[in-house]
């Protein structure tokens, strides 16, 4: 597949070809839907508690007698039946996240990038950094690439000083090449590549995929 790459002022420079096993796939939405739900699953903290009534404050002593008053027995005011007692079934502190075969993760990766590439939603630009830090200068290249949209710039390294010049701009993510997110991909409306993280995009999952097939 062929994909135009632009300098950081917009201007096409030259054409390269994006690797088919890894932009070229068909789209498989049940790994991709796996992915995402493993990393959201992997976020959630657990520490949402309730009291039982064993764990509830109060006397265990029974309020009124069992017989004689006409009204319904009653063992004590912790009961889950009255306000201010224990919760029946309630959540308590769990851990929810679990893990996804590698093989697995990869696949969906590859997928949401050879979606993207069919949707014609991946820019590839010339490498470039933000030596100075600031968001201003970051947002003078950008502004050539990106409209009001969800976006995902793809690095080829984790470069500090670019993801500290674009932490002020909003719908803007970061990715490393090798440590990409299904979620922040798949639901970013324009992806956003360095040319050097295209190639390292190429020989991080053909390795990963020889060492596969190895296994």
């Amino acid at each position: 597949m062929e994909q135009k790459v632009y300098s950081v002022d917009g201007k096409e420079l030259r054409t390269i070809t994006l690797d088919d096993n890894v932009f070229g796939l068909p789209v498989n939405e049940d790994v991709i839907y796996y992915a995402i739900n493993n990393e959201l699953a992997n976020k959630r903290v657990g520490t949402a508690c309730t009291k039982t009534r064993a764990e509830v404050h109060g006397s265990n002593a029974k309020p009124y007698k069992q017989k004689g008053t006409g009204r319904a027995r009653r063992g004590d005011k912790k009961s889950p039946l009255l306000v201010g007692g224990g919760v029946v079934f309630g959540p308590k502190p769990r851990d929810y996240s679990y893990s996804l075969p590698k093989k697995v993760k990869r696949l969906a990766m590859k997928s949401i990038l050879s979606l993207k590439a069919q949707d014609d939603r991946i820019t590839v630009i010339e490498d470039f950094t933000v030596g100075d830090g600031k968001t201003k200068s970051l947002v003078k290249i950008l502004n050539n690439f990106m409209k009001d949209e969800r976006t995902v710039l793809v690095m080829k390294d984790d470069d500090a000083m670019l993801k500290r010049a674009g932490r002020n701009i909003p719908r803007l993510s970061f990715l490393a090449y090798n440590r990409l997110r299904a979620h922040d991909l798949f639901y970013g409306r324009r992806v956003i590549i360095l040319e050097s993280a295209v190639a390292n995009l190429s020989k991080f999952y053909a390795q990963k995929d020889a060492e596969g097939e190895n296994e």
